[in-house]
């Protein structure tokens, strides 16, 4: 059995494996996990001698079967705890993550699929992030980044991918939620700056939060 580290550091790798193809960086864990690139190398050294992560010295490492499975895994759990504490326990979207941190190393299949049963086999967390089932699968979703829909297109907000307090409680402050129609009116040249349409309000946001805001178009 994995120590809880060992689960935050396949998870991690995990989520930039997805994000980017090819080998994930040593130094780009680090950032993420904001700790020194040498407690990275050993941590993965120790990853890799457990058959979880094939690493090459210099160019990075990748998630063997094994550890793609148990990343899954963790990732599972934690989207599942979110959907409970939002949907059970009446947590706010913008609270839940750090909890779901916790819980997520509650490494206990029978318990998990409980919860799965008793929650009605979600497909989403709270957040949008779609929720593996028990054979790891991902319910398939076209989305784009808000800044990549065209001049004019209108699209249905379905997800996040910044989880952080202050991101979700200015998008609760400006009605940017999950299920909101809109309208992209214009992306401003100068700072790529994102005019909007909601309803009959008009609204403009940084081409930072429009990035992190993922749309399904209309």
């Amino acid at each position: 059995m994995e120590s809880f580290t060992e689960e935050n550091y396949l998870k991690t790798i995990y989520h930039i494996s997805r994000l980017h193809s090819g080998m994930v960086q040593t130094n780009a864990i680090a950032e993420r996990m904001q700790t020194r690139p040498a407690s990275v190398s050993d941590m993965v050294k120790k990853l890799a001698e457990k058959h979880l992560v094939n690493y090459v010295k210099y160019k990075g490492v990748t998630l063997t079967e094994k550890g793609k499975s148990t990343a899954i895994n963790i990732v599972r759990r934690h989207r599942l705890w979110e959907f409970f504490l939002v949907n059970t326990l009446d947590f706010k979207w913008d609270e839940i993550h750090e909890i779901a941190e916790e819980l997520e190393h509650v490494n206990s299949p029978k318990l998990i699929e409980r919860l799965d049963e008793f929650l009605g086999y979600p497909k989403h967390d709270p957040h949008g992030d779609p929720i593996p089932d028990k054979a790891g699968n991902f319910e398939a979703s076209a989305v784009v980044k808000l800044n990549q829909l065209q001049q004019g297109a209108h699209g249905l907000i379905v997800g996040v991918s910044e989880h952080s307090s202050s991101f979700l409680r200015y998008l609760e402050k400006t009605n940017l939620t999950l299920g909101t129609s809109l309208q992209l009116l214009a992306i401003t040249d100068f700072d790529g700056s994102v005019e909007l349409r909601l309803g009959k309000q008009k609204i403009s946001i940084s081409r930072e939060v429009a990035k992190h805001i993922l749309m399904k178009p209309l």
